[in-house]
């Protein structure tokens, strides 16, 4: 199996969807399978309107033609719907070609906060996109069944995954800050709904990892919250480590691999009782989710660290492989 992978987001955005498909590419020698990437590399590209650190890239349909008889795939996935999964799905339409999509990001909610463009009619676009794929991959129950009921079909479950080596307890702590530590780490950007977290009063000390438009103006307005900017790898996850509760402020989430990887870590979960956070701590009791987030926050203090590593480490990037690469097997032979 030969798996192009069309994807808008890519290195060096650092988020979910990117995670996940590099770990795709990593597991894929297990599954006899070879991953191939067509990503922003390979093309010009301009700032996003409002979000100038994401690219959007200048393709054209016609010129992906010949990328993919360079590349000769047996499967096509299309991982985001932008101008990259857009040409690829055209392409791939007058082909005749069968392809696999998923449904990773809730763009009509993330549309609606920046525009007046009403989220039904993302929706609609949304649904003559996936229409055409042999299958949609979503990764929670939640947003499978939300899906459904907006007349979504042929949705398939697609989980995600931790590297457990790297987020772990340690016995660190890095961070000179009061304890205990809340912590939030993702985008900073307006539909992160991060306002929720900062806003209430909390004892000791409230740190934000990430960066994004709305970083320069949460710190102006929250100047006594901790903003460390981006980090990665190791530095990441000694900050997780070092925390003792991770805030998780999101409304529009379909998943949160940031969840698993402070669970990994050992951290217990504030969040609101919507998808992502519903599904990935259900009644685990590695977390509070309450509509008063505060009341969250300070009640997931009182949650074992040692429960949150136990229950982080069920999460791995082989399962979360082997279901990827069995839906684009089962969509593409009917099964």
């Amino acid at each position: 199996m030969r798996v192009l992978i069309a994807t808008d987001a890519w290195r060096p955005q650092i988020n979910g969807v990117v995670r996940s498909l590099e770990y795709m590419a990593a597991e894929a020698p297990r599954f006899g399978a070879e991953v191939v990437f067509l990503t922003p590399e390979r093309f010009r590209s301009v700032p996003m309107p409002t979000y100038p650190e994401i690219r959007l890239s200048l393709v054209m349909p016609g010129s992906l033609a010949g990328i993919l008889e360079e590349t000769r795939p047996t499967h096509v996935h299309i991982a985001t719907e932008g101008p990259i999964g857009l040409a690829t799905r055209l392409t791939c339409a007058r082909q005749g070609r069968a392809f696999t999509t998923s449904y990773h990001t809730r763009f009509p909610e993330y549309v609606a906060a920046r525009t007046k463009i009403p989220e039904a009619w993302c929706y609609q676009a949304l649904k003559r996109f996936h229409r055409a794929a042999r299958a949609m991959m979503v990764s929670t129950p939640s947003l499978e069944r939300e899906l459904t009921g907006r007349g979504f079909e042929n949705i398939m479950r697609w989980t995600r995954g931790v590297d457990t080596a790297l987020f772990r307890p340690r016995n660190e702590r890095i961070l000179d800050a009061a304890a205990p530590v809340f912590l939030y780490v993702g985008r900073v950007a307006v539909e992160k709904n991060l306002d929720a977290f900062l806003s209430f009063d909390l004892p000791g000390t409230k740190v934000v990892v990430g960066d994004g438009p709305s970083r320069v103006e949460l710190g102006r307005r929250y100047p006594e919250a901790r903003f460390l900017g981006a980090l990665t790898g190791e530095d990441l996850a000694r900050v997780y480590a070092s925390s003792d509760v991770f805030v998780f402020p999101s409304l529009t989430d379909t998943f949160g691999i940031v969840l698993i990887e402070a669970l990994a870590s050992g951290l217990p979960i504030a969040a609101f009782p919507v998808t992502g956070p519903l599904d990935v701590i259900g009644a685990s009791g590695c977390g509070v989710l309450d509509a008063d987030l505060r009341v969250a926050a300070l009640a997931a203090l009182d949650i074992p660290r040692d429960r949150c590593r136990a229950y982080g480490e069920t999460f791995t990037w082989h399962e979360s492989a082997r279901q990827f690469f069995s839906n684009i097997e089962k969509a593409h032979s009917g099964r």
